[in-house]
């Protein structure tokens, strides 16, 4: 079988000046992938200018058409996020809308450009939330045509209020290190498989 290729987009609204701790949970995640012999590359999109629209090229100075040359030659996508007021970060938001802007290109078989992609989520916060906003980013990225597997919602939150984050105190945590285990081999394992199989395009396409 091909190597398989994951990319992950950080979206924290810290660029890489700064310590990350999505960035720290995305780590965990690629320990396994490496031993799956998986390769991985973190996109931190807070280190890029990326317009606001739903386009998939905004035009001059939009920096999103060489994260999305990346994306196409994946074949995982996760998607990190840090919580903000129980939510996904904007930068989730604009990712997901930017891909969005894609979701009417097809592949040689007619099919939405994003089908045989699988997709994931990983998420950090010291509040509640992390599973709204799983269900936010899967959803939309299954609506475009992404593959989402079982159990591919790994997320760590301490207690409500301030106090210490994912890297500081979440890594021992039994319950979040399955959860990063079952994203990251359940990516692999159904990537493997359309990899070898893609999804039949009968009644699919978009032409």
């Amino acid at each position: 079988m091909q190597t398989l290729k994951a990319i992950f987009l950080n979206t924290s609204l810290k660029n890489s000046k700064e310590p990350s701790h999505t960035e720290g949970f995305i780590h965990d995640v690629q320990v396994h992938y490496n031993q799956l012999g998986v390769e991985s590359e973190i996109i931190r999109l807070a280190d890029y200018d990326i317009a606001y629209g739903v386009q998939e090229d905004m035009g001059e100075g939009d920096q999103w058409p060489q994260i999305l040359k990346k994306i196409l030659a994946a074949d995982i996508v996760i998607i990190g996020t840090p919580l903000w007021l129980g939510e996904k970060s904007s930068l989730a938001t604009q990712a997901i809308e930017r891909l969005y802007g894609s979701s009417s290109v097809t592949n040689d078989k007619g099919q939405a450009i994003f089908y045989n992609k699988v997709g994931g989520v990983a998420i950090t916060g010291n509040e509640d939330g992390a599973k709204h906003a799983a269900a936010s980013i899967l959803y939309g990225l299954s609506h475009i045509g992404f593959v989402i597997p079982p159990n591919v919602d790994a997320y760590w939150v301490g207690e409500a209020g301030p106090g210490d984050s994912y890297m500081d105190a979440g890594r021992d945590n039994e319950f979040t290190k399955s959860a990063i285990q079952r994203l990251a081999y359940n990516t692999y394992h159904l990537a493997g498989l359309l990899k070898n199989n893609p999804i039949p395009n009968e009644g699919n396409t978009l032409e």
